[in-house]
């Protein structure tokens, strides 16, 4: 697998793939299909791509299925509704634009991305043949999309991403450009976990994967760490020995009004820790009276699981949720203890709420089957908010610890997931 290349290298790279569709594109303007497309009647064959994985119920320009080169119908399981705009990443010929386009009605749009002139001349074509204006066709790369934070409500892609020299970029790019509760539905290959590094290659040079594949478990982590919560990746059919097709699909965390949430920084720890000290001061939030350092604070959260909500406006912090595992033994791998805060100047605005809502999400998708924590039972708001995130009461500790001077109680709550099984 090869991901991360610099400077020339990626150049490189990304010039042989735009070089190669742009001979498919050329093609199919040609009126042929290009010579790895594959028919309706080869629709199970091992190695088939095109647009015999569509069904054929809608009528689309035949340049369009001539360009495509997909695994997969990414239109059929994103969900898409009327109204909604849509991203396509690699967006070829335009056939999932011009599908995209019509699901989402007048009321809403499509874009199409990609990196080849040609592709872009033959989408644009097909669009105009086929009737539909409610598209744009944007030239660019899919690791720097040319559209702003927040603008579209569901990113697609048909057998793209694993193109990418970058894919920790690309979904990063993907997470960031999608609105708030918005999704990722897209098709691409994957690599089955114990494949032969050698096999896998090989594999990988048979089907066109020229940057390599993710294994499912790797394609998750790299969600959770764009910042995706949700996260289902569901393989379809074999495309190579130990490569399948595979249906992804994950969403970006809920917000309320001009609120995003996003994975934590290096670069918020100022508004992190600031936070963290205003909820102490207040003296119902922990036990801890000051702040650790940013070195300590980051050493003992998990990774995946560190939530900022920040003011779209001015990009300001306004609250933080993060995880600590509870234990290094094997046996309580799936459970962890958080805490989550809120800027004193923004509660009773949902913020809190959302962040427990996106780690609760997260966690479950890591296979985390326990969130627990310790609530000074003062801290009625607290108990609430996570009673209603249903979290249960599994006793109180009496007169556990001095704070400020006076031995304090602490309610123990936790959540069990009702989706993962310990083990």
């Amino acid at each position: 697998m090869t991901e991360h290349l610099s400077g020339r290298s990626l150049e490189d790279a990304r010039e042989a793939i735009v070089d190669r569709y742009s001979g498919l594109a050329r093609q199919a303007l040609a009126g042929q299909a290009p010579a790895d497309s594959c028919t309706t009647s080869e629709r199970e064959e091992e190695g088939c791509f095109g647009a015999a994985r569509y069904g054929a119920d809608e009528a689309v320009p035949e340049a369009a299925l001539r360009a495509s080169l997909g695994c997969g119908d990414p239109t059929a399981v994103a969900g898409i509704a009327s109204g909604e705009t849509i991203l396509d990443l690699g967006s070829g010929g335009g056939l999932d634009v011009i599908l995209s386009a019509r699901r989402t009605g007048t009321a809403g749009k499509a874009y199409g991305l990609d990196a080849s002139p040609d592709m872009l001349t033959l989408a644009a074509a097909n669009a105009a043949e086929a009737g539909i204006g409610n598209v744009e066709f944007l030239r660019g790369h899919i690791e720097d999309i040319p559209l702003p934070d927040a603008h579209v409500d569901v990113v697609i892609s048909n057998c793209v991403i694993n193109l990418s020299t970058d894919k920790p970029r690309v979904l990063a790019e993907a997470f960031r450009v999608l609105r708030p509760g918005g999704r990722l539905g897209v098709t691409d290959v994957i690599a089955a976990h114990d494949l032969d590094p050698a096999e896998r290659t090989t594999a990988e040079q048979a089907v066109g994967c020229a940057a390599g594949t993710l294994t499912l478990s790797e394609y998750r982590h790299r969600l959770l760490a764009a910042g995706f919560t949700t996260a289902t990746i569901t393989p379809t059919h074999q495309v190579a020995p130990g490569l399948h097709s595979a249906i992804v699909q994950a969403g970006k965390p809920a917000a309320p009004d001009g609120i995003v949430i996003r994975p934590m920084r290096p670069g918020d720890a100022e508004d992190v820790l600031a936070i963290y000290q205003a909820g102490l001061d207040g003296g119902n939030a922990s036990f801890e009276t000051t702040t650790p350092t940013w070195e300590a604070f980051d050493a003992a959260k998990l990774p995946l699981h560190r939530h900022v909500a920040t003011d779209t406006g001015t990009g300001q912090v306004l609250g933080w949720i993060a995880a600590t595992a509870v234990s290094d033994r094997c046996v309580y791998a799936g459970v962890v203890e958080h805490s989550v805060y809120v800027h004193p100047g923004h509660h009773r605005r949902g913020i809190a709420a959302a962040l427990l809502r996106a780690l609760i999400d997260s966690t479950q998708t890591a296979g985390i089957w326990t969130i627990q924590s310790g609530i000074f039972p003062d801290n009625t708001a607290s108990l609430r908010l996570h009673a209603g995130a249903g979290f249960r009461t599994v006793g109180t500790r009496r007169r556990i610890g001095r704070h400020h001077g006076r031995w304090r109680d602490v309610v123990l709550i936790e959540r069990r997931s009702p989706t993962v099984e310990p083990g």
